[in-house]
């Protein structure tokens, strides 16, 4: 088995009050796209199979992802979809 070596800059910079003011803007997307990924985690191990609320659950948040990210498109954010 390979062993994964992380590599970090010798000096930690810790986030400036402009980054903190973004995530905190963007928190509402983030908390949007969370969510997607449970739903889908949901979704893929669902077992003996997917029901018809896992998909809505999915789709639901897809539909809260997008109206997110553009709600924020709108208020003049440079954010990027990220393609799943």
């Amino acid at each position: 088995m390979r062993e994964m070596v992380v590599r970090y800059s010798e000096e930690w910079v810790e986030p400036t009050a402009e980054d903190l003011a973004e995530i905190e803007r963007e928190s509402d997307l983030i908390d949007a796209e969370i969510d997607l990924v449970q739903a889908e985690i949901l979704l893929i191990t669902a077992e003996p199979g997917p029901t018809v609320i896992d998909w809505h659950r999915v789709r639901r948040a897809e539909a809260r992802v997008m109206r997110e990210l553009l709600k924020l498109r709108a208020a003049g954010a440079t954010v990027q979809a990220v393609a799943a």
